[in-house]
């Protein structure tokens, strides 16, 4: 269930609000539960992550989820753009990220991209299905 700030306002009850806030936290917990299976040293893409968690083409969600990870427990770090990338600016916590990927062994070339070829996640099976 897609919902704007807009439509958030418009609700009739808090209980229609209440059963979005719902739906989010329960799609942004799949989201959580592909994340926390990337292994150490490997990455994934926002896309990637969006299609594994039952979200094709929703990459943006993974984004929101992944803005407000509720714990330390989901490697959040290992989450980048399709073009190898890290989304965050240095402000926003991308060097940060860089740094937690670095210390888990991927290497960033000078332009600051990660090797997908070499480093991206390939799971061997739905990861939801553990």
């Amino acid at each position: 269930m897609e919902t704007s700030l807009i439509d958030w306002m418009f609700f009739r009850t808090e209980e229609d609000k209440i059963q979005v806030y719902m739906a989010k936290r329960s799609k942004w917990e799949q989201i959580y539960s592909v994340v926390k299976q990337i292994p150490e040293g490997k990455v994934a893409t926002y896309g990637q992550i969006a299609t594994l968690a039952g979200y094709y083409r929703q990459a943006r969600q993974v984004g929101y989820a992944l803005h407000a990870v509720p714990s330390d427990d989901i490697p959040w770090h290992r989450v980048i753009n399709a073009q190898g990338k890290i989304s965050l600016n240095l402000e926003m916590g991308g060097a940060v990220q860089r740094k937690l990927l670095e210390n888990e062994g991927i290497v960033f070339t000078a332009a600051g991209v990660v090797s997908l070829r070499q480093y991206q996640w390939q799971p061997t099976m739905d990861p939801l299905e553990h």
